[in-house]
């Protein structure tokens, strides 16, 4: 017979209450251990990472910009007159003069308006010949007027003259001679008025001449212009350059005002850039601008700003040396770098991904000792093509990656492989 022993549970109770202390014990001291292990690291290849080192010295600011090459001089030739496209007698890429003769056009309407216009000059110049024989005609009999009166007083005054002697020696009465004397004076005024007949008749010929030949003028300068339509229907190049374009095609009916063809001369070109309007404000007259065409480097200056913004972009054209890369020509794409200034002593580094002028932005700097790399703040100043000046949270010979580092934003440090 078992004899139950009270003690035996005793010591069973407080083995049970000591291994569940040890237990909880255990597990605080794990869980504390664990809070101050770090967590674990990222790894990252190096080989995969942009990694590039903070530099003091001069830094270029300048502008990154897409364009083509462009003729400084390009003409386009339009219709003067609504016409037919009656023959295409040269196609682009030929080389032509001011006279060389593009195309022919045809408008009847053209021809009959030359044809009336003719007509009215040479009737207008008729009426100018028959007004002025009329006039003359009509100058001459006043003359013969004029020349009339004035030979019935010089008669007159003669016959006063000789009276004056006789009536002095009392041969014939002194009534008779005042008689003479008013009719003299008659005739003397009759010369004035004829006089003044002929003066004023010359003042309306002339103006009655100005008026036909202000007509003949008004037919001729019609006749000029119908003239000009007739020949612009032979379409001429106006310059010596290429035909770039041909912007019609044969049989077309062409409004007028409507572009035929486009001339340009290929030996001046210019850059026209398209700087984002984010960017164009910085922009200037005179800046230089490096072009890079894909074949070499053309140096060159800002000569044109264009005052409107245009799908995000403002043109900006810019003059080229004579001698370009070869391979320069018209609608060649090219790049352009226009330098918008230089600061000197500056701490500068590679352009990290999304960075901003005068902006803040995270960034890693290695830490060579222990192959990490730890997150800190930067402070961006001036932002330029493939550089960034920093205002402070990094030293020169820092190392730092610039890479999109978006994929770590919930760690501070990552390993560097």
């Amino acid at each position: 017979m078992d004899i139950a022993n009270p003690l035996y549970k005793v010591r069973k109770r407080r083995r049970q209450r000591l291994i569940a202390g040890a237990s909880v014990a255990a597990v605080a001291l794990i869980a504390l251990l664990a809070r101050q292990l770090d967590p674990a690291l990222p790894q990252v290849e190096r080989s995969g990472l942009w990694v590039d080192t903070v530099q003091r010295g001069s830094m270029l600011r300048e502008v990154n910009a897409t364009g083509t090459l462009v003729p400084r001089e390009i003409r386009w030739l339009a219709a003067a007159t609504p016409a037919q496209v009656e023959k295409i007698l040269v196609w682009p890429g030929a080389r032509v003069t001011p006279e060389t003769v593009l195309m022919r056009l045809s408008d009847p309407a053209v021809e009959d308006n030359l044809r009336n216009a003719q007509a009215e000059v040479a009737a207008a110049q008729a009426d100018v010949a028959a007004k002025q024989a009329d006039l003359t005609s009509q100058l001459l009999d006043e003359r013969s007027a004029l020349s009339l009166a004035q030979s019935d007083y010089a008669s007159a005054k003669v016959k006063a003259d000789a009276d004056s002697k006789a009536m002095q020696l009392h041969v014939i009465p002194e009534v008779q001679y005042q008689q003479e004397q008013i009719a003299l004076k008659q005739l003397q005024a009759h010369v004035q008025i004829e006089q003044q007949r002929v003066d004023a008749f010359a003042m309306t010929m002339k103006a009655q001449m100005d008026a036909v030949r202000a007509k003949l003028l008004q037919q001729r300068s019609n006749l000029q212009l119908r003239q000009r339509q007739a020949d612009a229907l032979d379409v001429k190049a106006g310059i010596d350059g290429v035909l770039q374009e041909v912007a019609v095609q044969e049989g077309a009916q062409v409004a007028a005002g409507a572009n035929l063809a486009r001339v340009a001369r290929p030996d001046v070109l210019i850059a026209r850039l398209q700087v984002p309007e984010v960017q164009a404000k910085d922009v200037a007259m005179g800046m230089p601008v490096s072009v890079d065409t894909h074949n070499g480097v053309a140096e060159g200056k800002v000569e044109r700003i264009d005052p409107a913004v245009r799908e995000g972009a403002v043109q900006v054209d810019v003059a080229l040396p004579a001698s370009l890369p070869a391979g320069a020509r018209p609608d060649l794409s090219v790049d352009g770098r226009i330098l918008i200034a230089k600061l000197d002593d500056v701490l500068s580094v590679g352009r990290p991904a999304l960075a901003r002028a005068e902006g803040d932005i995270s960034l890693f700097r290695l830490d060579p000792a222990n192959g990490t790399a730890r997150r800190v703040a930067v402070r961006i100043g001036a932002v330029s093509v493939d550089r960034v000046q920093i205002l402070h949270g990094l030293n020169a010979g820092d190392q730092v990656v610039l890479s999109d580092v978006s994929q770590w934003d919930k760690y501070d440090r990552i390993r560097v492989q």
